[in-house]
């Protein structure tokens, strides 16, 4: 038998985990890590992505993987996707590329323009 307060520590641990699956209103990143992608580097991107949001101390940005989109000529590829918006997909990303894309389109919200794939070419 638990006591009560052994349950109210249990019930508070896994609602902080339930909250980090739910909408935090802040953009999720999507590293591409098809084959294709970690050939041309998707898994320094990655690490890059994770070391930049524990620098700059974010924890309420999703971080996940995926596969190959199937624009294996622009990976490394990443995707970052907001409530209400259109994923915006990144391509040709480097380590040093990632550091700006935080900064500017998931902490202040811009995003650079001149480094997303136009998919209507």
């Amino acid at each position: 038998m638990r006591t009560l307060d052994e349950l109210k520590s249990i019930k508070d641990k896994n609602e902080k985990e339930m909250a980090l699956r739910s909408e935090t209103g802040r953009p999720a990143i999507t590293v591409h890590m098809g084959t294709c992608g970690i050939a041309n580097g998707a898994r320094e991107v990655l690490n890059t992505v994770l070391a930049e949001l524990k620098e700059r101390n974010v924890t309420d940005v999703h971080v996940t993987q995926t596969g190959c989109p199937g624009l294996c000529h622009k990976e490394p590829l990443i995707t970052i996707t907001e409530k209400g918006k259109n994923p915006y997909l990144y391509g040709m990303v480097t380590p040093e590329n990632v550091k700006r894309i935080v900064l500017e389109h998931v902490i202040n919200g811009h995003p650079i323009k001149e480094w997303l794939v136009n998919l209507e070419k």
